[in-house]
C-alpha cells in the first residue's frame, strides 16, 4: 500500500495546511499525553509554514522578538520533542526540518527534495521499506525507520524547467 504526499499546485492555499498540521499535533499530544507548550506550536508553526525544509538557526531568527534570539538549545529541544512525537522530520541532506504530514507516528518515508524551488514531498512507500529492511536483514541489520532523500525536480519545477535542465 502507497500513502502519497504530492507536491502543492502553484494555486495552492497553504495556510490550510498549517491550521491541519498544528490541529493534528494537539491532537497527538493530547492522545500520546505529552505537552505541546507555545514554544514547542510554534517552532512547528515555523517548520510548517512551508513546504521547503527549514533550518535551525532560521527558525531561531524568526523566534527572535525584541531583538532577542533565543538561545539554539531551547530550538534543539523542541526539535527533538517535535521528532519524538512524529510531527516533523529532520532531513540529513539539508540538515534541516520538514513538518510530517502523517505525524504521530515513526515510520519510514521517501523524501522528494526539489533542486530547483526547494519544496519536499513524502512518499511513504511501504514496498520501498520492505525492500531497504529486507536487504538490510540479509546483512544481519535491523532497520527500525527506513529514511531515503532524493533530490531532483518537482511537477512545478519539471513543467517550468528546460528538456535538458532535470
Amino acid at each position: 500500500m502507497k500513502h502519497v504526499s504530492t507536491f502543492p499546485q502553484s494555486d495552492h492555499d497553504h495556510d490550510h495546511c498549517v491550521v491541519a498540521i498544528l490541529a493534528h499535533a494537539e491532537d497527538v499530544c493530547r492522545r500520546k499525553k505529552v505537552r505541546l507548550t507555545p514554544q514547542r506550536r510554534q517552532v512547528l508553526e515555523i517548520v510548517a509554514e512551508s513546504h521547503a525544509a527549514v533550518g535551525a538557526y532560521e527558525i531561531m531568527d524568526r523566534l527572535t522578538t525584541d531583538g532577542k534570539r533565543p538561545a539554539p538549545i531551547t530550538v534543539y529541544r523542541a526539535l527533538d520533542f517535535l521528532i519524538t512525537q512524529g510531527l516533523v522530520h529532520r532531513l540529513a541532506s539539508l540538515n534541516a526540518f520538514i513538518a510530517c504530514p502523517r505525524a504521530g507516528s515513526r515510520h519510514g518515508a521517501q523524501f522528494l527534495i526539489c533542486k530547483r524551488c526547494g519544496n519536499i514531498g513524502e512518499l511513504n512507500d511501504h514496498s520501498v521499506d520492505r525492500a531497504i529492511a529486507g536487504a538490510a536483514s540479509d546483512v544481519g541489520f535491523s532497520v527500525s525507520a527506513p529514511v531515503v532523500e532524493v533530490a531532483g525536480l518537482c511537477m512545478n519545477c519539471r513543467h517550468d524547467a528546460k528538456p535538458d535542465a532535470a
